[in-house]
């Protein structure tokens, strides 16, 4: 059975793709990467990273041109979180001013007050209707890993240095942005070795785009046991993290290979884009699809230690082509699977504190 068929099959009674005209259309050309094979290849999508290796830690920041759909949804046993539940689809507000990941646990979380100030300052943010001296409302999702225990100074006292990075991320925010130790995965573990900030893309034969970003600081492992080839690794394109293949990929039961055995100490937060022009309701379903992702390349996932969290963003360029449902279906499993590839990036492209031999995937 191929994949026209099995997409057919769950699509229900009565309906299949040569009926709605899509059984040539929908997989004419091959899926590709973005020019840079970065979220920021979504149209109307920018990034911003701030880091303090002192403290080893670190913020991303996702900002759309105008406030974009967002949804997100929460997987991990221990989440940090904000704004969360003002992306649920029931809610009033369904147009989002940026997205923050960061380090710091609930420290981290203070990221997005400094994103709120800067784009409040910039007359960004919801409102009924202005009025002279209330600032707008900017709401900002954010969700934050725990990377408190890695050896940086945190001894911060009254000043977490969050809010601070925050501004620094959302001001320095644009379309090139570099991956491994960096922004909030300055300071993240994958099991045993350095996890890191990961970023992919993919453009669809209709054109419209698809991208990740991923701080990768995950309990479980990235690495088939005993060797270095990545679970993501059916999905890589080229050769964007390392090109091993997929000989050796071997699932044993309770064989998570690299591993870190210190409870709470992970979580693993990322954010799935595209310029399709997509409701409240089909981006919580992409966000709920693109969960997958992290369980394609990480074993274990979404355990009680984690606090995997996955937001979905919408920027609207794009209609979508018809039936709508299909279209929602395939963005979803596009989002998943480059997200899987994005998890592999972060970890593939990272590198040691300045000064220490944090092992890396590259050293093994």
């Amino acid at each position: 059975m191929d994949r026209r068929t099995v997409l057919s099959a769950g699509l229900g009674a009565g309906f299949t793709l040569a009926g709605a005209g899509l059984a040539d259309r929908a997989f004419a050309a091959e899926p590709r990467p973005g020019a840079r094979n970065l979220i920021t290849d979504v149209p109307g999508v920018k990034v911003g990273l701030a880091q303090d290796p002192r403290v080893r830690t670190g913020v991303t920041v996702i900002l759309p041109d105008q406030a974009a759909v967002v949804a997100s949804d929460v997987r991990g046993g221990g989440p940090a979180t904000r704004e969360t539940d003002a992306t649920e689809p029931r809610n009033l507000v369904h147009a989002f001013d940026a997205v923050v990941l960061s380090g710091g646990s609930v420290y981290g979380l203070a990221t997005a007050d400094g994103v709120v100030a800067w784009l409040g300052s910039q007359d960004r943010g919801f409102t009924f209707a202005p009025m002279k001296g209330v600032p707008p409302s900017p709401v900002v999702p954010a969700a934050a890993l725990y990377d408190l225990a890695d050896g940086g100074h945190k001894a911060w006292g009254l000043d977490p240095p969050y809010k601070a990075l925050g501004i620094e991320a959302v001001k320095s925010a644009s379309d090139s942005f570099p991956l491994g130790t960096a922004g909030a995965g300055y300071g993240a573990m994958a099991g045993d070795i350095k996890g890191g900030l990961g970023s992919a893309s993919i453009v669809a034969a209709e054109g419209y785009t698809v991208g990740a970003v991923v701080a990768v600081n995950c309990a479980g492992s990235v690495t088939a046991p005993g060797t270095k080839e990545f679970w993501a690794g059916p999905f890589e394109i080229g050769n964007e993290y390392g090109g091993l293949g997929t000989a050796h990929l071997k699932a044993i039961p309770e064989d998570w290979g690299s591993r870190r055995a210190r409870p709470r100490e992970n979580t693993t937060i990322a954010v799935v884009a595209t310029d399709a022009k997509l409701t409240s309701d089909e981006a919580k379903r992409v966000a709920m699809m693109a969960q997958d992702g992290i369980a394609e390349a990480i074993h274990p996932a979404h355990t009680p230690f984690d606090g995997d969290v996955v937001f979905a963003m919408a920027t609207g360029k794009m209609d979508l082509p018809e039936p709508r449902a299909f279209t929602v279906a395939r963005i979803g499993a596009l989002a998943a699977d480059t997200l899987a590839r994005a998890i592999a990036r972060g970890v593939y492209e990272a590198t040691a504190y300045p000064g220490a031999n944090t092992p890396t995937w590259k050293g093994l």
